[in-house]
């Protein structure tokens, strides 16, 4: 997601190492040749992926699915990786992250160290449970990363899926889970016209199609449901999620079931100048461009004389993450004309998107991270939002603010933030967060109302004190991934680092029934407990328009923890206090009106 501050320093990157099986009871998967080019031979051999056994599940890691990427076929789309026949794969290390800044980010909402970077990236990880148990196939749960499009990779600490997958099986609905890698910023998202023309733009997300498209072909040689795919993602990662949920404007079948967009599904500035602005600052950098951007010598230019550690660093050096740059979100998908037909906000309101039922939500200070600390008076709060949003005019924006009065904005007792700050965060929030995830529903459900959408507010973190431990802020609230520590069940791996964690017992217990919420969606295509029902999961969490007839048009958003966890409609009879004050059928109409969409860009 948004990005405050950049990991700079040292570059590197090595090739995918491989490596001999240390187990003779290591888990071993066959696949047919035939799988990877379509053509059947009796003689050609299978091809072998041997993995190994870690935390009681079964693990195999850095399985390619595309080519390298480099040089002449930087930035173009991604091309499927073909074992030869009979090839041996020793899949017990974890493959080489995708360009980007090594180390630690934005700790402790990341806990990962990136320490290899390679544009030949393109591999995915694979966890099951033993299959011993079962004489079914298996749903899958595929991952796509969050980070800006800039950073991240299949093996984030924070989302590593063992304990998710444990769970399942504990509820008595196993699934195997999936991690891809794809190209980020520069090499993800680079945007010309001569990439247009030629069919490169979106390579990023191109590569998460083609991954998605590799497990549909072949997960089922590791006892996955090739007709029960559920996509999910977090952040940037959410956003991915919308954009394969409206690639080709719904002109292709989707190549997986359902989806869920975790703190992100569509985002601000995807029809503005950010990317482009980007590309010319690197190419300037790079002194590529000696006739004009979108002159095919720029890209033969970059392609042909630019190391890997080259364009990089030009991508670093020119890197703006402040305000007046879309807090860090500055490569992004692309309207093209194929991947993406159209704006998304027309795609969505045209119905051009295929029928998938859906997760998708918030945390409920979502964006209090990335909201500038400093904010304390009227006029920092119409400059920050007037920043993130430079098409709209100043007196539009001011339209905006009165619908977030700063009295409604109390500062907790003995926080070192303002009341315009978290009046900031809000606005921040509700347009990003919710009401654009919102404006998705709606259209999702209005497409086809046999559609499901499931909306939530995550309301429970164990995040809050390890936050004012690492930066001196108290009461930051439920933020951006607070999630992750409950629905991959992984408390532990925040234990470092001297970080005060102290769950209690409400988060076991919240713990327990988000990480089998997921897994159950990704099993029956709904969340919640129905009649006779024994799964440890969360209870009466309905379609978010269940409640709609011809005398009402309320809108339902399941409360996830918190004293008041349950189903809140934003206002009425059906309403939690707390969530009725968010006004948010007012401040969506607002943010999701004809007049306000063109000057969000997207």
């Amino acid at each position: 997601m948004k990005l405050i501050q950049i990991l700079g320093g040292l570059f590197g990157y090595s090739a995918a190492v491989a490596t001999t099986s240390t187990s003779t009871n290591a888990p071993s998967v066959k696949v047919k040749h035939s799988s990877f080019t379509g053509v059947s031979s009796d003689i050609e051999p299978d091809v072998t992926y041997i993995g190994f056994n870690r935390n009681n599940v079964e693990v195999w890691l850095n399985v390619p699915y595309g080519m390298d990427t480099s040089y002449q076929y930087r930035f173009k789309p991604p091309r499927p990786s073909i074992p030869d026949p009979g090839a041996v794969f020793y899949n017990n290390r974890e493959g080489v992250a995708c360009p980007q800044s090594l180390g630690q980010w934005l700790p402790p909402l990341t806990l990962g160290n990136i320490t290899q970077i390679a544009e030949d990236c393109l591999n995915l990880n694979i966890v099951r449970p033993s299959l011993e148990k079962y004489d079914h196939p298996l749903p899958v749960m595929v991952w796509i990363h969050g980070g800006s499009f800039w950073t991240g990779s299949n093996t984030e600490t924070t989302h590593q899926p063992d304990a998710l997958v444990l769970e399942s099986v504990k509820n008595g609905l196993p699934i195997i889970h999936v991690a891809i890698n794809y190209r980020l910023g520069l090499f993800g998202f680079a945007v010309t016209d001569t990439l247009k023309e030629e069919g490169s733009l979106n390579a990023g997300l191109r590569d998460q199609r083609l991954a998605i498209e590799w497990v549909r072909d072949h997960i089922e040689y590791w006892g996955g449901d090739p007709k029960n795919i559920t996509i999910f993602g977090q952040s940037s990662g959410g956003l991915a999620v919308g954009m394969q949920l409206l690639a080709y404007g719904g002109t292709k079948p989707l190549p997986f079931t359902r989806g869920i967009c975790e703190s992100q599904a569509l985002e601000p500035g995807i029809t503005g100048n950010f990317s482009i602005d980007a590309m010319k600052r690197v190419v300037d950098y790079l002194g590529c461009n000696k006739t004009d951007l979108h002159d095919p010598k720029t890209i033969e230019c970059m392609r042909r004389d630019g190391t890997t550690e080259v364009l990089f660093n030009a991508s670093l050096a020119t890197y703006f993450g402040d305000i007046n740059h879309n807090i860090g979100d500055i490569w992004l998908p692309a309207v093209d004309g194929d991947f993406l037909p159209a704006p998304p906000s027309q795609l969505i309101k045209e119905g051009r998107f295929p029928k998938a039922n859906c997760i998708i939500g918030w945390t409920e200070g979502d964006t209090n991270f990335f909201t500038d600390f400093s904010i304390a008076t009227a006029q920092d709060t119409f400059d920050f939002i007037q920043g993130y949003l430079p098409a709209m005019p100043g007196s539009v924006v001011e339209d905006f603010l009165r619908l977030y009065p700063v009295g409604e904005f109390t500062p907790p007792s003995g926080t070192n933030l303002t009341a315009e700050f978290y009046r900031s965060a809000r606005i921040f929030r509700d347009i990003l967060m919710v009401c654009q995830p919102v404006y998705f529903a709606e259209g999702i459900h209005k497409r086809d109302p046999d559609n499901q959408v499931f909306l939530y507010q995550w309301n429970q973190t164990i995040l809050d004190p390890i936050l004012e431990y690492v930066y001196n802020i108290s009461h930051m609230g439920v933020v951006h991934t607070s999630e992750f520590a409950y629905i991959y069940a992984n408390f532990s791996h925040w234990n470092v680092s001297g970080y005060p964690l102290n769950p209690t017992p409400a988060d076991y217990s919240l713990q327990t029934r988000a990480s089998r919420t997921w897994s159950q969606f990704a099993n029956l295509g709904y969340p919640s407990v129905q009649a006779g029902d024994p799964h440890q999961v969360f209870q009466f969490w309905p379609d978010a328009f269940a409640l709609h007839n011809a005398t009402t048009n309320n809108t339902g958003v399941y409360i996830v923890g918190g004293p008041q966890e349950g189903i809140s409609t934003f206002d009425g009879e059906n309403a939690t206090k707390e969530f009725e004050s968010q006004r948010l059928r007012e401040r969506c109409g607002f943010i999701n009106s004809d007049r306000i969409i063109p000057y969000l860009q997207f």
